[in-house]
């Protein structure tokens, strides 16, 4: 299917964009109630799609829509300017449609994504962040892949159209160079070294997280050999019963 437009593909290139999606809730205090709230809601929510470590996605993503239950009023929310994010408040958990559109440039069709929105602690330490109130964050890290995008398109995503630069729209530079690699203008689809207070995908994080499956293979490859001696054991008190199954034993 041709491009729209006219545009051509730029062949054998994959271009991968991270982005994090989640929600934050907090129980509604007390002393704090809005009188107008329902009485039956207990929680606010806030739902989002927002770049790693804040970083501007609407270069790519043109705009969000949340589905939210069908008991809300309005419950197609429609955000086609950052925040990408929608506000609420309510008593139960449910699923959120979340859909991605892109930028006209990219010819491509929305992506949709699920996220159960989580009101309640779980885990063995729910009663304490239950007392203490604390906010509920459920959060994913995704990454969305353009495979041979467009020629404009291509330039978006590696900066050549900037238009935090006066709008400079040339390809800037043949794409065998390292526009193919994302780095034209700066822009870039690596994942940040270290992790901060408002992002926990780091290469950091991910060296944390190797560190801990590496301990949890060395235990279990210990249960594995624990396991295999008592067999080895067990094998063995079994061949001497069948050796002296049916034995006359002669007594003294």
């Amino acid at each position: 299917m041709p491009a729209p437009g006219g545009n051509k593909r730029v062949k054998g290139i994959s271009i991968h964009r991270p982005f994090v999606y989640g929600s934050i809730a907090r129980p509604i205090d007390p002393m704090k109630r809005p009188a107008n709230l329902p009485a039956e809601h207990t929680h606010q929510w806030t739902v989002w799609v927002k770049g790693v470590d804040d970083d501007d996605i609407s270069y790519w993503l043109r705009k969000v829509q949340f589905k939210l239950h069908e008991t809300y009023a309005n419950p197609l929310r429609l955000c086609d300017a950052p925040p990408f994010e929608v506000t609420e408040t309510g008593w139960g958990e449910f699923e959120i449609q979340i859909k991605l559109h892109f930028v006209p440039e990219s010819g491509e069709k929305p992506q949709t994504l699920w996220h159960p929105l989580k009101l309640h602690p779980y885990g063995p330490d729910a009663e304490i962040e239950r007392e203490e109130r604390r906010p509920i964050i459920s959060q994913n890290y995704e990454e969305v892949v353009f495979n041979e995008p467009v020629d404009a398109f291509y330039d978006i995503l590696t900066g050549g159209s900037d238009k935090s630069k006066g709008g400079a729209s040339g390809k800037g530079g043949s794409k065998q160079s390292a526009g193919r690699k994302g780095e034209v203008g700066g822009r870039t689809a690596e994942v940040p070294r270290n992790k901060s207070p408002g992002n926990p995908y780091s290469e950091a994080t991910e060296g944390e997280e190797l560190d801990r499956m590496k301990i949890a293979i060395k235990k279990v490859e210990e249960m594995v050999r624990t396991e295999r001696e008592k067999l080895a054991g067990r094998e063995k008190v079994l061949e001497e019963l069948r050796k002296t199954e049916g034995a006359i034993i002669k007594k003294k």
